[in-house]
């Protein structure tokens, strides 16, 4: 009876659906199947999607649409000639034909000298209003116009007043035609632009370049209402994407280097780094040193990502997460088939990406047997004093336990250190 009560605890906890009462480092391959969908009180809850990895979709990732400053801002050459903005410092020169004028010096004839024919306007900034102000000619709108307009527009103000005026004007500090380039530069600063167009490479160079290696540096172009964040590698290999600036662009550079999880039965658990250019899946489990022999279960390999939704809307049209931006997303892969193992080299890892493999059922089955084992063994040495059949004249002998002769150890020393002890506090008190 007792021998089949045992079998009977062990079938029942056989019979449990994923061994839940037993320790593990992570939910069982049937466990993730049946958790995608949870019954409630009002219907089926969706927590996940369950995507089997195929051919076809390791096409439809492949070709999943990626942040592309070339798509977003386009490659425009600006224009060659710039225009002066607000906040640009502009030097004017004046020059005229002969002495005597009002920006040139009067003649001195004791020295054969025909003065000077020029003078300079001290340095201004274009003000909110967007002009300058010059002697004789008043206020000037320069804002929105080229250098050349500016000087035609003061030399026509200064006609008749000034002998046959010339005038050249200079911005001195283009601040309005700049790129602001911070985050992991080595030299944050604004970046006045050129008057040839200057490209994204272009004004990190003039930056200092990256303080951080570029496999792990991310350029965020940030344009209007717009900002797109790509690895700085896309702009390196690929030229298309390293478009043209624009004034009042903000160029921040981003450290991140991009990592995965891996846990599960797998040959060392931990946070493995891989580079911006990425790494496929079958590297990943390499780096994880692979899958435990005797634990893993080759079926049950997943990885658990957020997916934007308008991913998941061309693999799971039907989807009921698809309300939200980003959507909970387990993929599968089966190694047991050898095409997985030509899958894996195909499928490409994300960052923060997490690789489960789950436990085989006979590593389950393992832990079960473990625990019946220790819970049996000493019923089954009860069973055996009940079948062993005694003699006359027997001698049953039970030894003792090494815990009793340390204790009479103990207690032979505290009979003898009792009285010391006593005598001691005798003295002491008598003293």
């Amino acid at each position: 009876m007792k021998c089949a009560a045992a079998l009977a605890i062990l079938a029942a906890a056989l019979a449990l659906p994923g061994c839940s009462i037993l320790p593990a480092a992570g939910p069982t391959t049937s466990a993730i199947e049946s958790g995608a969908d949870v019954a409630t009180a009002e219907g089926l809850f969706a927590r996940y999607e369950i995507i089997d990895i195929t051919p076809a979709l390791v096409e439809a990732l492949r070709t999943r649409p990626l942040d592309s400053l070339l798509v977003t801002f386009g490659d425009h050459r600006p224009s060659v000639e710039p225009v002066i903005g607000v906040g640009d410092s502009v030097a004017v020169q004046v020059w005229e034909a002969g002495a005597g004028g009002l920006f040139s010096g009067p003649l001195v004839s004791d020295r054969f000298s025909a003065g000077s024919k020029s003078a300079t306007i001290p340095e201004q900034v274009v003000g909110p209003d967007g002009g300058i102000t010059v002697p004789y000619a008043g206020r000037i709108k320069v804002v929105g116009r080229r250098t050349q307009d500016v000087q035609a527009l003061i030399e026509t103000e200064l006609a008749g007043k000034a002998i046959q005026p010339q005038v050249l004007v200079s911005v001195t500090k283009p601040v309005s035609q700049s790129v602001t380039v911070s985050g992991e530069a080595a030299m944050g600063k604004r970046v006045p632009l050129s008057g040839r167009g200057d490209r994204l490479l272009d004004v990190i160079a003039q930056a200092g370049g990256v303080r951080t290696p570029v496999a792990e540096t991310f350029v965020r172009l940030s344009r209007g209402n717009r900002t797109v964040t790509v690895p700085m590698t896309t702009v390196v290999s690929n030229p298309r994407e390293n478009i043209f600036v624009r004034p009042d662009d903000t160029l921040t550079l981003v450290r991140d280097p991009q990592t995965f999880l891996a846990v599960g039965a797998l040959g060392n658990t931990t946070e493995v780094p891989f580079t911006a250019d990425g790494l496929t899946l079958s590297q990943a489990l390499a780096r994880a040193s692979g899958l435990r022999e005797f634990q893993a279960d080759p079926a049950g390999v997943f990885i658990f990502r957020y997916e934007p939704a308008a991913v998941v809307r061309r693999l799971r049209p039907n989807s009921p997460l698809l309300s939200s931006p980003q959507v909970p997303v387990v993929y599968r892969v089966n190694l047991r088939d050898a095409q997985g193992m030509f899958l894996t080299q195909s499928f490409r890892m994300r960052n923060r990406d997490l690789v489960y493999v789950s436990s085989s059922p006979f590593a389950e089955l393992g832990k079960v047997l473990s625990v019946f084992s220790t819970v049996a063994s000493p019923i089954a040495r009860m069973f055996l004093t009940q079948s062993f059949r005694m003699r006359n004249r027997d001698l049953v002998y039970v030894s003792s336990s090494p815990f009793a002769e340390l204790g009479k150890v103990l207690s032979v020393f505290s009979t003898v250190a009792s009285p010391i002890a006593a005598g001691a506090s005798i003295y002491t008190v008598t003293r």
